[in-house]
């Protein structure tokens, strides 16, 4: 008697149930979570247009109204077509008489003279800081603007006059005798006063 083999038999196991029920549930809290949060960020984001101010209770309206002035709109922007003004010169200093001019360098001329004086009864570092000052006084004078019949001559004579006080200085400087650079100092402080006459 032989023995029988067993019949092949495919066995399938039993089908799971499907899981549709739980996706759609998960997607559907999904969902809701991000409709909750787009509600959160809608009402937290500020917005543009504010609550239009309410009048407050304290202002009383009068009995006769009054009149009101319409606003006057300013423009926004400014034009950009209008007309550049023309680039001119500064106008020119106007020429100063001589008159005026002499008022204005006198007192200056007057120190320089009693500076000299100074000058000449001083020696060394004393007598150097005397020119010094004396020579910051002519250089205002030669910033001066002289009257155009003068202006000329007495830039010229201010130039003489400044080259006369560095040979002053120089000779005090160095200790040698500065009573030749003061006489040279003095004729062209002289030449200055008389050519705006005084």
């Amino acid at each position: 008697m032989s023995e029988q083999k067993p019949d092949a038999v495919w066995i399938f196991p039993d089908e799971k149930p499907k899981r549709g029920g739980r996706i759609a549930l998960i997607i559907a809290l999904v969902a809701a979570v991000l409709i909750a949060a787009g509600v959160v960020a809608l009402f937290l984001i500020p917005r543009g247009d504010g609550a239009a101010p309410t009048p407050s209770p304290s202002v009383s309206k009068s009995a006769t109204p009054s009149p009101t002035v319409s606003p006057t709109h300013a423009p926004t922007s400014a034009p950009t077509d209008l007309p550049t003004a023309p680039v001119t010169s500064p106008p020119p200093v106007p020429d100063p008489s001589l008159d005026q001019f002499r008022a204005l360098v006198q007192p200056r001329l007057d120190d320089a003279a009693t500076g000299l004086g100074i000058a000449q009864g001083q020696s060394g570092d004393a007598a150097t800081q005397t020119v010094d000052s004396l020579q910051i006084d002519a250089q205002n004078l030669a910033g001066q603007p002289a009257p155009s019949s003068i202006a000329g001559a007495w830039s010229q004579d201010v130039n003489v006059y400044s080259a006369k006080l560095q040979a002053l200085r120089n000779a005090f400087a160095s200790g040698a005798d500065a009573s030749a650079a003061l006489a040279d100092a003095r004729a062209a402080l002289g030449q200055l006063r008389g050519l705006v006459g005084l």
